[in-house]
């Protein structure tokens, strides 16, 4: 058996210089690859990184470095000259990290007050920062050899486990992430309790690099991004377009079979309506602001008030319940510029958004056909997923008893139709606690899209009521719902799924008919006008290039179907048919092969 790194105490990593003759209480996690020890083993490789580049860098200052699912990162200064490192210097630092390792130096824990602390580390200014986020108290520091840093841990016991990582990526980050200060360094780097599980991430994230969505959105000509436009604004081209159009005539008619009815918001409300949902005092910061005639005004970062303030439009009865309303509705929220990143981090977005009004009777079955119709579409896009309930977090509104009754609603639900659920403390959003459905991709990477918040707090700040069988008010809950999330997202983790192979019924372009010649190109506008009759997009592909150089720009654009037309096609009105996700080729009839693109079109299960 390996060797034993820490223990879990009441919940709580506590590691071997820390348990202090409570082993007998606690659960040991040993030397491998379960998350518990990845935590440990993560967090001691950032500081056997931090001390590698102390090593390699004297003048080098250090700010924080946490280990971060799959890995760790260390934030630091190299000198007072404001040197940025680069990728070149990683093998460096790397090579020092592992001869520091082979000393097998012991990683001893320091406790003192916070006083001491800062006077201890006086003269370093990142440390002063560190301190000041730091409560009054006792404060620990970890040491290894020459190297000390103020930490909580846990760490490991020794540096001898530390074999196995690998430094990834050098990146800039604001000091406390506060843009108006300093950028610093960041190294982000990955451990493993052993070499094969250290290989196969690495496999893993090489295969990522092929399918990262910001290189396919630019080979499939999807969308752009353009600094004159500014960052984290998606410029949607003519593909991009017909994916979302296509993804977006999806969902609507799946939302109105289910009882679903649009509505529109304005994506401009006056602050006041912001201060009394109590975003401003708890979302400002994620918010733009503009003032029109002496006025505030706030840009919607979501599409809630909006719909409150449709309910509020007419008197609703309990009959009238539960009121379904949808909107794609376009957000904005403000993110720092380092934060973008592709589809998946941007300014301006648009939700798949949805709030049900019910009664407290309702809660339970609305929450179980969100559930179904969520499976649906998981399932439509080849997703597995699993569901998370997140709970009150530090900065919210609302009591004790209605964020109480709002989460045993929750699992109320879910544990009596047998789903299961992990807990997230704290996850929950400012006005309610929530549902988060988290799917696993292709790569077994984990991607937070829907949501299913129940909230009692926003009827209560705006007064609703709906009239019950006994002509007495009473407030509705307020379900707030999103499955994709956001359709930008949505996009850029569905193309690397699928490595920008998509679903046929809603690839942007589903076909592309190459005629070999010009003497094939009016049989080849036939079958395009016979796939528009269905609703099918085809392009043809008769630019005065090569046959193979035609068929390898629709390869590159991941064309779901290439036909290729010749004299014998024309004569016998078939088609030569190369199915890119099948990897087959084929004759067929035209009947045929239209008859099999309607099949296509309808493997969307939702």
């Amino acid at each position: 058996m390996s060797e034993i790194i820490a223990y879990k105490l009441n919940n709580e990593i506590v590691d071997t210089q820390s348990i202090a003759g409570r082993e007998s209480q606690a659960t040991p996690i040993y030397f491998d690859n379960s998350p518990d020890a990845l935590n440990v083993i993560r967090h001691s490789c950032a500081h056997l990184m931090a001390q590698a580049i102390l090593s390699l860098y004297p003048s080098a200052k250090f700010f924080v470095g946490p280990n971060v699912e799959d890995g760790f990162y260390y934030d630091f200064r190299v000198d007072e000259n404001g040197t940025k490192l680069n990728e070149e210097d990683l093998k460096a630092i790397e090579k020092k990290m592992k001869e520091l390792a082979e000393q097998k130096n012991d990683i001893i824990k320091t406790c003192s007050t916070k006083a001491a602390m800062v006077a201890k580390f006086a003269n370093d200014d990142l440390k002063q920062e560190v301190l000041k986020r730091i409560p009054d108290g006792e404060v620990s520091s970890y040491s290894q050899s020459d190297f000390e840093d103020l930490c909580r841990g846990p760490h490991l016991p020794n540096t001898k486990f530390l074999k196995f990582f690998k430094l990834m990526r050098v990146a800039g980050a604001y000091l406390g992430g506060d843009e108006k200060r300093e950028m610093l360094n960041r190294i982000y780097g990955t451990a493993y309790a052993d070499k094969e599980s250290l290989k196969d991430y690495l496999q893993m994230i090489e295969e990522a690099k092929k399918r990262d969505h910001r290189k396919l959105g630019v080979e499939m000509k999807l969308f752009h991004f353009d600094e004159e436009v500014g960052g984290g604004l998606a410029l949607w081209l003519p593909n991009g377009g017909r994916l979302r159009s296509k993804l977006e005539q999806l969902l609507y008619r799946a939302h109105r079979e289910r009882g679903y009815e649009p509505v529109r918001g304005p994506e401009l409300l006056k602050a006041d309506v912001w201060k009394k949902s109590g975003h401003y005092a708890n979302y400002k910061e994620n918010m733009y602001f503009t003032t029109i005639d002496e006025t505030e005004y706030g840009i919607k970062p979501m599409n809630c008030v909006g719909h409150i303030k449709v309910y509020q439009t007419d008197v609703r009865s309990y009959r009238d319940l539960p009121l379904k309303f949808f909107e794609y509705g376009v957000v904005h929220r403000h993110e720092l510029s380092g934060a973008l990143h592709g589809l998946f981090r941007v300014r301006e977005f648009a939700q798949d958004d949805s709030h049900i009004f019910c009664m407290p009777d309702q809660i339970k079955q609305n929450i179980l056909d969100i559930l179904s119709f969520n499976d649906a579409i998981m399932k439509s896009f080849g997703f597995t997923y699993d569901i998370e309930i997140s709970t009150r977090p530090e900065k919210a509104i609302g009591n004790d008893e209605i964020w109480d009754v709002a989460t045993k609603a929750l699992k109320d639900a879910l544990d009596e139709n047998g789903i299961k659920y992990g807990i997230d403390e704290g996850g929950g959003a400012f006005y309610g606690p929530k549902i988060d459905i988290k799917i696993t991709d292709a790569l077994k990477r984990k991607w937070q899209c829907g949501t299913i918040q129940v909230d009692f707090n926003l009827p209560e700040r705006f007064d609703l009521g709906y009239i019950d069988s006994n002509n007495e008010r009473k407030r509705p809950v307020m379900l707030h719902r999103a499955l994709l999330g956001s359709f930008e997202r949505f996009v850029g983790i569905l193309l690397e799924h699928t490595a920008g192979e998509l679903p046929f019924f809603i690839a942007p372009t589903q076909v592309v008919i190459v005629p070999i010649s010009d003497a094939h190109n009016d049989y080849a506008k036939k079958i395009a006008l016979e796939l528009r009759k269905i609703n099918v997009d085809s392009e043809i592909a008769n630019k005065n290039e090569s046959l193979n150089k035609r068929i390898r720009t629709a390869e590159k654009q991941r064309v779901p179907m290439i036909v290729v037309l010749g004299d014998e096609e024309v004569k016998n009105e078939t088609i030569a048919l190369r199915d890119r996700q099948a990897r087959t080729q084929s004759q067929m009839s035209l009947a045929d092969f239209v008859k099999l693109t309607k099949e296509k079109l309808s493997e969307v299960h939702f």
